[in-house]
Order: C-alpha cells, then structure tokens, then sequence
C-alpha cells in the first residue's frame, strides 16, 4: 500500500554525535538553519520524533514563522503539521510540550502501550498497531487514514537507523557542524543495521551559515516483493521516459530502466527509441545492458506499463526477453489493458518465469497519461 515520502533530518558534529552527555542539548546548528528546519516543517503534512526525543529533548516541534503558517492555511492545509510519535511500551510523560503546542498529535503504539497511555491521559489521538510496532503499518495508516504524503523524521538515531535500514526513507537532509564531541557514550545518529547497499545520490550540497547541508537519496532497489523507497524514484524515471515516446495510435508509450542491486543504473530504454518503430521499452533497455554482466541476476526492471506478454511485431515479448536476460524482479506502475492484447498478462509470464512483480499503483496515473489517446482518458 502506498505510504507518504519519508524524509530524515537531522544535524551531527564532525564526528558523527547527535548530542553530547551534559545535562543541556548541544546546539549544532545556528540561526540560519534553524530557519531552514523551520521551512521544510513548513512544507510536510506531518512531523515525527520517537518517544526518546519527547524524553531528552522535550520538544514543541512547530513551525514558528507566522508568515508560513500563514500560507499554509491560505492553500487550505492546518496551521501546523500533524506531530506523530511512536512508543512501544506508551509511557510517555502527560505534560510534555509535544502534546500541548501546535496541532493535532497521534501516537503510534501497541496494544499493551495504548492501554498505558490511555490510562495516563495523554493528550493525543492513540493508534495501537498490534502486540509489535511496525514502520510499514504505521506509514500506511498516516498514508491512508491521516491524509500525509510529506513526512518529516527529526529522531533519534535509532528511528533513522530503523528507516534507512527497512528501505523506507526517501530522502536524507543531513547537516555537518562543525565541531567535535569525542565522547563514546554520546548518542550517534546511525546505529549498527543491515543497510542497503550502494552508494546514495547526492542531490544537493550548500553552506546555511556555519554549517553545511547535504540533501541524500537512496538507489538500491528493493528485494523481494516489499518495495523500497528507490523503487519509487526508479519507477518515476521510467514513467518520464515514457513522456519521451513518439507518438503511436497502434503501441503504448512505455519507460523502462535496467538498476542493479547496488543502485548503479545498467540501462533504459523507451518505446519506438532511435530509428525502430516498435521497439518496445524493456527491449531497447536490456538492448543496451551487456548481456554477460553479472549484476542481471541480482538487477531490477523498472517499467511503466507490465511487460508485455505476447506481441505481434517480434518473436520474443518482453517478458520472456526479461527472463531471458537473467532479471528475477520487475517493478511496474500500471497493468497491462486489453487495448491491442486480450487477456494480457505479463505478469504471469514473469511469475511463471521465476520472477518477481511489484505493482506500485500509486504511480498508474502517471504512467498512463502519455496513453491517454489509446485508452480513453
């Protein structure tokens, strides 16, 4: 199910500390920062901190500037972000700041932590997820029940940690100070876990006063059939390279991009590309990638429309071609109709195959918009 663009913050020292031991929070960032925070709080539906923050830092977590909260209830969004916490065991301290400042509040927790926290009279909405906690659950219920499509994380390391860990932050905004803790008892920001591998994508790098902000995605596709957040940005890649298509009456407008498990791209590929009018996507991008590179095996097939299952231009569909290339995941945003296949079904093919298919159905209407003459939309 579809849940809201994950997006970490947070600042570290030289040496990668959080904070320091002493009784006060060490400041790490200045002024201007401070003001950059304010202005991403500004943009999201929602904030989120773990109970460890509401218990250390005691946070009010608002947007502060009059003038955003101003043009947040212009464009007819709440004067402040939905603030969110999670708590297992939902001992939480009644007159914390967190749940007596800005807007609404809910608390994520379990069924044992709801009945602790209900019985403490916390100022909140409580949602128990169950006898565990888990991130895909609650990400889905803020998605799906809460309206959030923007979700600010500004702690502690140990939620980073989870996120990043489970593939499901889409974003890192990670602020470098400059100075030095040196003291091993102090918190970290990211903590030992199984991390995705491959390197992440820097998008954007700038100076905010003394301090230097680093804007980070990550590449590496998911396994399995639990999609990761870099599913996400592959599959937007291929729905853009659909919009590159020339036109057809006869032949969907389809992207395609070829990623291995590292997050490197191999290749991609859009329908009718260079001088082959039907040449389909996945065609023209497995065309490209050397069919002896090892990565195939572990890669992932991006493609806006399914693969197709029988087609009449070539002898392979490009199912079997995917097969063919040693690819056993296929990531896809929309279905194939009967619009020139009846009973399409590429899917199966994969499926039958050996293969993994992920449907995303979030990304659909993106997709089908270069193929809105062919379908009646």
């Amino acid at each position: 199910m579809p849940h809201p663009y994950v997006l970490l913050s947070a600042a570290v020292s030289l040496d990668g500390y959080l904070d320091d031991t002493g009784p006060e929070r060490l400041l790490l960032s200045g002024p201007a920062d401070f003001d950059r925070v304010d202005e991403v709080r500004a943009g999201v539906d929602a904030i989120l901190v773990g109970a460890g923050t509401i218990r250390a830092d005691n946070p009010r977590l608002l947007v502060n500037s009059p003038e955003r909260r101003a043009a947040r209830v212009a464009a007819g969004r709440p004067e402040y972000p939905l603030k969110v916490t999670v708590s297992g065991s939902g001992d939480l301290d009644p007159a914390a700041r967190f749940w007596h400042t800005g807007g609404e509040k809910v608390l994520y927790t379990t069924d044992g932590g709801a009945e602790r926290a209900r019985a403490l009279g916390l100022a909140t909405d409580i949602v128990p997820l169950g006898p565990e906690l888990g991130w895909r659950a609650l990400l889905e219920h803020l998605y799906a029940m809460r309206g959030v499509r923007r979700l600010m994380v500004e702690g502690g390391g140990r939620i980073h940690t989870q996120l990043l860990t489970q593939g499901l932050a889409d974003e890192l905004q990670l602020v470098l100070a400059p100075l030095f803790v040196g003291d091993a008892d102090a918190p970290r920001l990211f903590g030992p876990g199984s991390y995705q591998g491959g390197r992440l994508r820097l998008v954007e790098t700038r100076p905010v006063g003394d301090v230097v902000l680093a804007r980070y995605q990550p590449t590496a596709p998911g396994t399995g059939t639990l999609p990761s957040a870099a599913d996400h940005h592959w599959l937007a890649r291929a729905c853009e390279l659909a919009e590159r298509c020339p036109p057809s009456r006869t032949a969907f407008s389809v992207g395609a991009v070829v990623v291995a498990a590292d997050g490197t791209e191999l290749a991609r590929g859009y329908s009718r590309e260079g001088a082959d009018p039907v040449v389909h996507a996945e065609e023209a991008a497995l065309a490209k990638a050397d069919p002896t590179d090892p990565r195939l095996a572990t890669a992932t097939v991006y493609s806006s429309l399914e693969p197709c299952a029988r087609r009449a231009s070539r002898p392979a569909p490009c199912a079997r071609l995917i097969l063919d290339a040693g690819v056993r995941r296929v990531v896809t945003a929309w279905r194939e109709p009967d619009t020139f296949v009846a009973g399409a079904d590429g899917s199966g093919v994969l499926a039958d195959g050996g293969a993994v298919v992920v449907v995303l159905p979030e990304h659909e209407e993106r997709a089908m918009a270069p193929n809105g003459h062919l379908i009646g939309s």
